[in-house]
């Protein structure tokens, strides 16, 4: 096994390339979590791990046709997939049938730096308290913005802007009270969580941990238990005991003194060319962001900085990093910028382009790639 391998095997895993899901909603429960801080970044990390929808027969020969951003965001209006603060102290889209049992699982991890902050800024039980309930009511009655909770809030003289308010909705998610509703425009709007999610699962803390190493470790994997550990902010101990719930339902191998764990098969034969072979990636994505202790892998030849942050995206090629990417998106083009960190052939640049124009038909615009060394 080398890095190489291991990298083209995430992004089968992470349907980046192979087969790919047939909707948003089950590519989001194919990786469990997809980290949801920019919208934007997050709809293109589900819509590039779908399958295009086809054109229907009786409009002649059947070809592809990629999902938009629109697209992405109906599904999400729908309640097909929640967006909350959950995994790490961030946003997340989740499944609604996963909502409960993965917020309750990750808790103590993602709810301790809001309790901090809110202690810090002196926002003590009672007014917590009370903004929540002015929250609720507010959201019986609509889907509301934050800044329009944040006016229900001023009335009362409660924390209405700011930091303050941010504390307060995201400790009204990890109590399990809100999330996502249906969108103002390309404004979030916050729902009540029981009624996005009035079937979701409940699991006990072992059951929660068991699932959460499957899940993890068949959309991720190959990975190890300290990426599970960094990925789902769980002290090792309990994804050890998770992982040893379902040690018989994955599959491992060692490499360089770590154990890979995995629940989706290696590509048979193992191929150094996936397809799609180019990918255009934010910072955020998962294949990324989803790893930390053997997020190098994607890295193979050291062309990244050890301790930099590859800008704000990036070209993968083959499963492996070699460009930094910057992206400007306008009414009529989106450009991206990339400086390479190592000379392309013209099959990779092809295969760049070819990435670059997916994009352009998610956001439905013209396309403009600039290559620099």
């Amino acid at each position: 096994m080398t890095p190489r391998r291991i990298a083209v095997w995430r992004l089968h895993s992470q349907h980046l390339a192979g087969w790919r899901p047939p909707d948003p909603a089950s590519t989001v429960a194919s990786m469990l979590a997809i980290q949801a801080e920019n919208p934007s970044q997050s709809a293109w990390a589900v819509a590039t791990r779908t399958a295009p929808p086809a054109v229907p027969p009786s409009a002649g020969e059947v070809v592809p046709k990629p999902l938009s951003e629109n697209d992405i965001g109906h599904s999400l209006d729908a309640g097909e997939f929640l967006r909350t603060h959950v995994i790490r102290p961030t946003w997340h889209y989740v499944h609604p049938d996963d909502i409960r049992w993965l917020i309750e699982v990750t808790a103590p991890g993602v709810r301790r730096p809001f309790a901090y902050q809110a202690q810090t800024l002196g926002l003590d039980s009672t007014t917590l308290t009370r903004a929540l309930d002015v929250v609720l009511n507010a959201l019986a009655e609509a889907h509301l913005t934050r800044a329009q909770l944040g006016e229900r809030l001023a009335a009362q003289g409660l924390p209405s802007a700011g930091q303050p308010l941010m504390l307060v909705m995201g400790l009204a998610e990890q109590d399990q009270l809100v999330c996502s509703g249906v969108r103002q425009g390309s404004t979030q709007t916050y729902a009540l969580l029981h009624q996005r999610a009035p079937t979701a699962r409940r699991l006990d803390r072992d059951q929660a941990l068991a699932e959460l190493a499957l899940r993890y470790f068949t959309g991720h994997g190959p990975a190890t238990a300290k990426d599970l550990a960094y990925w789902a902010t769980l002290p090792l101990g309990e994804v050890s005991s998770g992982l040893a719930a379902v040690r018989d339902r994955l599959e491992s191998f060692d490499l360089d003194g770590r154990t890979f764990w995995f629940g989706r098969p290696e590509p048979d034969p193992p191929i150094d060319h996936p397809a799609p072979r180019a990918h255009l990636l934010q910072l955020l994505d998962e294949y990324y962001r989803g790893y930390q202790d053997s997020r190098w892998m994607l890295d193979a030849d050291g062309l990244l900085t050890p301790g930099r942050e590859p800008a704000v995206g990036m070209l993968v090629i083959d499963g492996q990093v070699v460009g930094r990417m910057r992206r400007a998106v306008t009414a009529r083009a989106v450009r991206f910028d990339v400086e390479l960190l190592r000379p392309v052939r013209d099959d990779e640049r092809d295969a760049t382009e070819r990435a670059a124009r997916r994009y352009g038909a998610f956001v439905e615009r013209e396309v403009d790639l600039r290559l620099t060394s």
